[in-house]
C-alpha cells in the first residue's frame, strides 16, 4: 500500500501543532509525505511546524513550510502562489484548521460567534476559493475538509458556534463536490470525534476541566464505545484514503472517525 500519493503535491493547512504529539495537521503531513506526497504545510505560526518538518525529513520525505492566516483571503492567495512556485501544482488540499469556544447563543458574545464562523468555516471557503481554479486548470484534484462530530450531534458541551460551523463544513463539501465533479475534482470530509490531540491538553482541559487533563480524558473516553481515544493519526489515515486514487469514485461524503461515539443512543 506504500506510495499511495507518490508524486502528488499536497497543501495542508494547520500542519503545525500547539504541542508535542499528533495533531490532525501534523499527522496528515507526516503520513502524506510517507506515502510519497510533496507536502506544502502551512500554519499561522511557522514555529509550530518544526516538529512536523523534522519528522518528515528524518524519514526522507519532502516538506516545504509556509506561513498563512486562513482567515485572510490575501494570505491564502499568497500561500497558493508560494506552493505553486515550490512544486508547480496542487493535487490535494487538506483543511485542518479549527478550534472550539464554549457557550450557547445567550452566553456567547457576538464577537466570539463571528470569529468561530470565520476560523472554522470561512477559512475552508477561502482556501477552496483560491485552490479550486488551480485544480480546474490542471484537470483535477482532491480536497479533504475536516469537520467534527459536534457538527452531527451533541457531544457533551455547549459550543454552538463550533457545532454550527462544523456542520456547515459538511454541507459546504457536499455542494462543492457536486459542482466540481465534472471537472474531476473530488471533495470529501473527515469527521473526527473526541481525539486525544495536543489541543486537548493545552486548551480544552483549561476550558472544561479546570486544567485537569486526566479528568477531561476520562470523561471523553466514557462516551466512546471502543473504549479509547484516537489521535491525529486516525484522522490522517481517513484523509489519506480520501486524497488517494483508491477513493477515485468517492466524492461528496464523509468518513466519521470517532470510535462509534456518534451512533450511540444515550
Amino acid at each position: 500500500m506504500a506510495g499511495r500519493l507518490e508524486g502528488k503535491v499536497a497543501v495542508i493547512t494547520g500542519a503545525g501543532s500547539v504541542g508535542p504529539g499528533w495533531g490532525n495537521g501534523r499527522a496528515a503531513a507526516v503520513l502524506f509525505a510517507r506515502e510519497g506526497a510533496l507536502v506544502y504545510g502551512v500554519d499561522k505560526n511557522p514555529a509550530a511546524m518544526e516538529e512536523t518538518a523534522a519528522r518528515i525529513r528524518e524519514e526522507g520525505g519532502r516538506f516545504a513550510a509556509g506561513s498563512c492566516d486562513v482567515m485572510s483571503s490575501d494570505s491564502i492567495a499568497a500561500m497558493v502562489q508560494a506552493a505553486l512556485a515550490e512544486y508547480g501544482r496542487i493535487d490535494v488540499l487538506v483543511n485542518n484548521v479549527g478550534g472550539s469556544a464554549k457557550g450557547g447563543p445567550v452566553e456567547m458574545s457576538e464577537e466570539v460567534w463571528d470569529t468561530q464562523i470565520d476560523y472554522n468555516l470561512k477559512s475552508v471557503f477561502l482556501t477552496c476559493k483560491h485552490v479550486l481554479p488551480v485544480m480546474v486548470q490542471q484537470g483535477g484534484g482532491a480536497i479533504v475538509n475536516t469537520a467534527s462530530t459536534s457538527g452531527l450531534r451533541w457531544t457533551g458541551a455547549a459550543q454552538v458556534a463550533y457545532a454550527a460551523s462544523k456542520a456547515g463544513i459538511i454541507q459546504f463539501s457536499r455542494v462543492v463536490a457536486v459542482e466540481y465533479a465534472a471537472r474531476n475534482i473530488r471533495v470529501n470530509t473527515v469527521v473526527p470525534g473526541q481525539m486525544h490531540t495536543p489541543m486537548v491538553e493545552t486548551r480544552l482541559a483549561g476550558q472544561r476541566a479546570g486544567g485537569d487533563v486526566q479528568a477531561l480524558l476520562a470523561a471523553r473516553v466514557k462516551r466512546i464505545p471502543l473504549g479509547f481515544a484516537g489521535d491525529g493519526r486516525d484522522t490522517a489515515a481517513a484523509a489519506l484514503f480520501l486524497a488517494s486514487d483508491e477513493a477515485r469514485f468517492v466524492t461528496g461524503t464523509e468518513i466519521v472517525v470517532d470510535g462509534g461515539m456518534s451512533v450511540r443512543c444515550d
